[in-house]
């Protein structure tokens, strides 16, 4: 079998085990808030102690609260297979487009054109993905409406680093890291995740979460360290690179949490393509900016006009990464970006 096979099969069964995981908690909670709830509401329930026929004379004008318990059950219930439901659409939604997302930024990095060289413009492949996700979310902005008063400013911190961390992966990739060392490497991005979300966006964990957390990059690492070797050796350039790029991942979780609050406290609830449209539109001007500071714009404008082929691997690339970041947004919107960090 070939090896991006068996990778490709070794990392879906890691994350649907994450998957499951996570859904087997979301539902033990909303298990444990019904039970509350109707532990609750019996409680009340038997305070009120209505004569039994005067409950039946009047059942046509009591509150839903006091005409039984039927209604509460069916839409509690409802209510509670929500959270489980959406973190499946997420995970698998993400799982599906960037199965084939890591593969193919790897061979755009080593693609090697009729003159013998490589694309090495990082910054500039950020401003074409960042470009198809802007246009995505906007398209899903035009379909599902704006949100009126969220914190844009918020949005363009997460922005100019998370297309920094992206960045930093492709010049690591660009310098001689090799994609399983690079995998390994991003798979223990939920402690800086954790680290961010905890300085700057004031989260709290359980030891639980903790523990979780620790048995999930350790089978993460066991899967990518069982991986055959790659033939390219690993610059210390490459690591430098992944490394910053995970310092930024913290930095990303943590004002993506901080948004979140900071949007609770006004009474906004950012949608999805909101987080989709906002964010990546900062990430394009950012790497716009970076790209054309260091020349990156009009040598990878160069390369892409002296090899024309390249073009298709850097189109399905972000095309991958537009359907993969509707997902990314949709879960992060949902729940909290520890759990999409889980799942990516």
């Amino acid at each position: 079998m070939h090896f991006r096979s068996v990778k490709s099969i070794a990392n879906f069964s890691l994350v649907l085990c994450c998957t499951i995981v996570g859904v087997s908690v979301e539902a033990s909670k909303s298990r444990q808030a019904a039970s509350v709830y109707t532990t609750s509401y019996r409680s009340s329930h038997q305070v009120l102690d209505f004569p039994k026929e005067t409950l039946i004379r009047n059942k046509a004008s009591l509150p839903l609260s006091f005409s039984g318990g039927s209604e509460l059950t069916t839409m509690s219930t409802s209510k509670d297979l929500a959270g489980p439901l959406k973190l499946l659409i997420g995970a698998g939604g993400i799982y599906g487009a960037f199965l084939y997302y890591g593969s193919l930024q790897e061979d755009v990095f080593r693609f090697v054109g009729s003159d013998g060289t490589s694309f090495k413009q990082a910054w500039f492949l950020q401003v074409l993905e960042a470009f198809a996700n802007v246009v995505v979310g906007g398209l899903g902005l035009l379909t599902t409406g704006m949100t009126r008063n969220i914190p844009i400013k918020m949005f363009a911190v997460s922005g100019a680093s998370q297309v920094s961390a992206k960045a930093f992966t492709s010049l690591a990739l660009a310098n001689g890291l090799s994609f399983p060392v690079a995998t390994l490497a991003k798979s223990g991005k939920m402690v800086p995740v954790m680290v961010g979300s905890l300085i700057l966006g004031g989260a709290t964990y359980t030891v639980r979460e903790y523990l979780q957390v620790a048995a999930i990059i350790g089978g993460t690492a066991i899967v990518s360290m069982g991986k055959k070797k790659s033939s390219s050796e690993n610059s210390l350039l490459g690591i430098t690179f992944i490394m910053l790029s995970l310092i930024m991942d913290g930095v990303v979780g943590g004002f993506q949490k901080k948004l979140k609050s900071e949007a609770s406290k006004i009474g906004v609830k950012p949608k999805p393509y909101d987080f989709m449209f906002w964010t990546n539109l900062f990430m394009f001007f950012t790497a716009f900016m970076v790209s054309f500071g260091l020349g990156e714009f009009t040598s990878g404008m160069t390369y892409l006009s002296a090899n024309p082929e390249i073009m298709r691997k850097i189109t399905k690339f972000a095309v991958c990464s537009a359907l993969g970041q509707s997902f990314i947004f949709y879960t992060i919107a949902n729940f909290d970006p520890l759990v999409c960090t889980t799942v990516t």
